[in-house]
């Protein structure tokens, strides 16, 4: 079975729901390892006042018992604190839903207008309650659960913000940084930035957008420690792990960009400085590379070093000081809606990028090792370790 999950649920619906297929039994996990996910998505100086409603926590109601998972679906609630607000309003079964929300007026950069005009609907809160990034919470529960599977084999995730509306995150932390140090670093931050002078110049621009009624974005990088060579394949163009990734990080709200490794910098180079030579460890018995201009995937396949993925984040669509739009009912002009926005979400979407990166990982992992149970699965793990070690 492979691994997959959906989610349902409208940003001031009742809930959010996911459900999670394809995990192996007997892997632990915890409705607090999840919440602790959940509550790292919502951190970050520059939010808004939603954040300080939800306090995210995640239900298992599914495929969970005495603490480990079944091996069959996972089911999941979020539920959403501001529904008290909207139960009125966002009725599943009342006819007259009244006027207070109708939304006539896009915002430019957001889902609105193509949205209801692609499901004929001419209230546009019918397309922007789901297409609100609301909806990554739940798909960061559902990466969290796979963050534990791939902890299993000492594959490790970390993040961090390397550039805020045109503020460079300082150090190179792919060469300069282990993985843990930039973990406690980030998480010691209130933009997840690794160095505290960029931080600071960071804040001052989120303070002058606020000001402004505007909105800033950015780019957060992710690094994969300790990935086993193979995960991915080069056969057929769905099955190329970097595509998939791409993919992933693509599939979040507002994301308008995604490079491997060198990436975009590659084009300025000749091929004999981007290429990683080489090396074979003959005390450790493995290949190796000194550099990691590949971000650990060659041919769609992982190579062993670390992943390496930034994604660049567009400045949020919802300002306070709004755009200029079209009434869709008068055909007038008119200034776009204003719902309740952030004035910058990089560092959350970064979290979120860890998580939809973990999921994907879970799945290529489960497709290359197989296995029903968590037992099953390490033994072919193991199994296939020894054979790149005599290789």
């Amino acid at each position: 079975m492979p691994l997959r999950f959906l989610t349902a649920g409208e940003s001031h619906g009742q809930a959010l729901v996911v459900i999670v297929e394809g995990l192996p039994s007997g892997l632990p996990i915890k409705e607090e390892e999840i919440n602790l996910q959940l509550a790292r998505r919502q951190m970050g100086y520059g939010r808004g006042g939603r954040m300080k409603i939800e306090q995210d926590k995640a239900e298992i109601l599914a495929g969970v018992r005495g603490g480990k998972t079944l091996g069959s679906p996972i089911a999941l609630k979020i539920n959403n604190k501001d529904w008290a607000n909207w139960e009125k309003i966002m009725d599943v079964a009342q006819d007259d839903l009244g006027q207070a929300k109708v939304v006539h007026h896009p915002r430019p950069g957001h889902a609105d207008l193509a949205g209801g005009i692609k499901y004929d609907h001419h209230d546009l809160r019918n397309i922007l309650e789901r297409a609100s990034a609301r909806e990554t919470a739940a798909r960061v529960a559902a990466g969290a659960i796979t963050r534990k599977l791939l902890a299993a084999f000492e594959i490790e995730i970390v993040g961090h913000l390397v550039n805020l509306g045109g503020v460079d995150g300082g150090v190179d932390v792919s060469t300069d940084l282990s993985p843990k140090e930039i973990a406690k670093r980030s998480e010691a931050s209130e933009l997840r930035c690794v160095d505290p002078k960029a931080e600071k110049e960071m804040i001052g621009k989120i303070d002058k957008a606020k000001a402004r009624g505007d909105s800033l974005g950015g780019v957060f990088e992710i690094i994969v420690a300790g990935l086993p060579v193979g995960l991915g394949s080069h056969v057929q163009w769905d099955r190329k792990l970097d595509g998939r990734l791409a993919q992933a990080l693509m599939s979040i709200q507002a994301i308008k960009g995604v490079e491997i490794g060198m990436g975009f910098g590659t084009a300025g180079h000749f091929g004999s400085e981007v290429h990683d030579e080489i090396f074979y460890d003959k005390k450790n018995r493995r290949f190796f590379r000194k550099t990691n201009n590949a971000g650990g995937l060659e041919g769609g396949i992982t190579n062993g070093e670390n992943l390496v993925l930034r994604a660049v984040m567009k400045p949020l669509s919802t300002l306070y000081r709004p755009l200029e739009s079209v009434d869709i009912m008068t055909k007038e002009p008119y200034q776009a809606a204003v719902e309740r926005t952030d004035i910058t979400a990089v560092p959350a979407a970064g979290v979120i990028g860890e998580n939809v990166v973990a999921f994907t990982l879970a799945e290529a992992f489960l497709e290359k090792f197989g296995g029903d149970s968590l037992k099953e699965l390490q033994r072919n793990f193991e199994g296939y370790q020894k054979q790149v070690r005599e290789f």
